[in-house]
């Protein structure tokens, strides 16, 4: 169940860049679309108790199914609003990004601290922030549909300018790799909880917001890192980073060292923001001002849709295939699942060294430019 829950997201975020390319792109303004959607979810969100309290597993499943399909296209309209009203995308973005991250150890802390991590209740807390999240987002700054009056094509419909960027060698390995380092990154979500609780940790929840403190003082120092090590060696970090938090959650299983676990979770500042950040950065400078919300809506789709799916799928197969003990009995299972998506990772990383050769990038402002090209 674990895995097929966290997968339909992933299905979710396949579908949602067709949709953000033919409706955002070309009709209506991103604050607006962002605020329908999210208040559309925060309805569905509060149906989801019901199905888990009723024992219906297929209505919970289809429920997650509809409300990832409004939240998924959130990502890339949140970049878009951002991108478009700010003038320095290393400077400022970093800056706004870390408020989620805020808002992410709230929320982990209070339902870790309430004891709500492992009770249906999370997800009518949801439909409150989500329905709040809503209203607010029709206040956000103006953020006009780039092609609006110009005719909607099948080109459109599939995003084929965007897709045009594969072209470039370097942006294709970064895609590439991208997606594939999702698969190791999806063991990390859908197993670290469940993993967490078996070696003993209370508050699964507001331990896990570690990862979020370090997340914010990694975020402030992107526009530092940008500047000093450029776009390859950022994301070459956070791929290692991931390595790295593998091996601390493998070699501290068996006996426990808690230690181990605590900065593994501390690592996600490194892995999320020298990575992913740095990778909406990127391809925003690489896009340009025309197409940026198809780029940005492609790369969710290759990322946290085609990547996460896969990754999702095989972490349930994974688990399934090396855990099979019970509580404490399964802590040297554990150990090997861990060390599978840390070899993966490590293996991405020297590929993406090997074969991404872009120079590194202006960091002055891209409000005006098209696009910057290696």
């Amino acid at each position: 169940m674990i895995g097929t829950v966290y997968s339909v997201g992933a299905i979710a975020a396949i579908i949602a860049p067709f949709f953000l390319g033919m409706v955002v792109d070309r009709f209506f303004a991103s604050e607006k679309v962002l605020g329908i959607l999210h208040m559309i979810g925060g309805v569905l969100l509060w149906l989801i108790p019901g199905q888990i309290e009723a024992g219906n597993g297929t209505g919970l499943v289809w429920l997650v199914f509809i409300y990832m399909l409004t939240y998924m296209p959130t990502l890339a309209l949140t970049n878009n609003v951002a991108f478009h009203n700010i003038q320095d995308s290393v400077k400022h973005f970093p800056v706004i990004r870390v408020f989620g991250t805020i808002g992410w150890i709230v929320a982990g802390l209070l339902v870790g601290q309430l004891g709500f991590s492992d009770r249906p209740a999370i997800f009518q807390m949801a439909a409150g922030a989500a329905l709040l999240l809503g209203i607010f987002s029709f206040t956000l700054p103006h953020t006009p549909a780039p092609a609006k009056g110009k005719p909607l094509s099948i080109r459109d419909l599939l995003c084929l300018d965007a897709l045009q960027m594969l072209k470039d060698k370097n942006y294709l390995v970064f895609i590439v790799c991208s997606l594939l380092i999702c698969v190791p990154l999806a063991v990390y979500y859908s197993f670290t909880s469940p993993f967490l609780d078996v070696v003993g940790v209370k508050n699964v929840g507001s331990v896990m917001t570690i990862g979020q403190m370090s997340e914010i003082f990694f975020m402030l120092l992107i526009p530092f890192f940008f500047r000093h090590l450029g776009v390859k060696y950022m994301l070459l970090v956070g791929m290692v980073a991931w390595t790295v938090r593998y091996l601390l959650f493998g070699l501290g299983a068996p006996a426990e060292i808690a230690w181990l676990m605590y900065l593994g979770i501390a690592l996600h500042g490194i892995c999320y923001d020298f990575f992913f950040v740095t990778g909406f950065i990127y391809t925003e400078q690489k896009a340009g001002e025309k197409i940026k919300g198809q780029a940005q809506s492609l790369l969710v789709l290759f990322t946290q849709g085609v990547g996460m799916y896969f990754g999702n799928m095989i972490a349930g197969q994974l688990f399934n295939s090396t855990v099979t003990a019970q509580g404490k009995d399964a802590l040297v299972q554990w150990q090997t699942f861990w060390f599978y998506p840390a070899i993966a990772a490590a293996v991405i990383a020297v590929v993406f060294f090997v074969l991404f050769r872009e120079k590194v990038l202006s960091i002055a402002s891209t409000k005006n430019q098209d696009s910057i090209k290696a």
